[in-house]
């Protein structure tokens, strides 16, 4: 009986010797996905930032946060809520109905947030007359509101 001979060992090419890979390129559903999340994210924390500033008569300085002003404040924080619970249903594999694009639930958040800001602020509530000046909470909901809107529109940029 012949002994069988070894297998030749393979020959490997050094590293600086093979082709580079090319680097992965995010597509327009991935950032308008990222948006979609930070977005979200902010808009909810957003709520509890100071909307509004101002200082009393006597030096106090007070900043009235996003939920106490109102029930459009808070609409603001469930909106943004909404917008994370819909991007996790979606990373669970839950989609919507093929009738409602999550494309148009994202603009349709967007729109109603950027709204919703919009109002709060143009017209300051009458509780709060000592502190007219708007915090930066309101400029960084203003943002994310408006961000969201573009996270819409680069995800049904994704479906052509």
């Amino acid at each position: 009986m012949q002994t069988p001979e070894p297998l030749p060992s393979p020959r490997y090419e050094p590293r600086s010797r093979r082709a580079p890979r090319p680097a992965p390129r995010a597509a327009a559903g991935d950032w308008g996905e990222r948006i979609a999340w930070v977005s979200g994210l902010v808009l909810a924390v957003s709520a509890f930032t100071d909307w509004y500033t101002g200082t009393l008569a006597n030096g106090i300085t007070l900043a009235v946060t996003g939920w106490h002003t109102g029930p459009l404040g808070k609409l603001v924080f469930f909106i943004g809520l909404a917008t994370l619970i819909l991007e996790a249903l979606r990373e669970a594999g839950i989609a919507l109905p093929a009738t409602v694009p999550e494309s148009l639930v994202l603009l349709g958040f967007g729109a109603l947030a950027t709204i919703f800001t919009l109002i709060r602020l143009i017209s300051v509530p009458d509780t709060y007359f000592a502190t007219t000046a708007r915090g930066i909470g309101l400029w960084i909901s203003l943002v994310a509101a408006v961000a969201l809107i573009l996270a819409g529109l680069l995800r049904a940029g994704e479906l052509e």
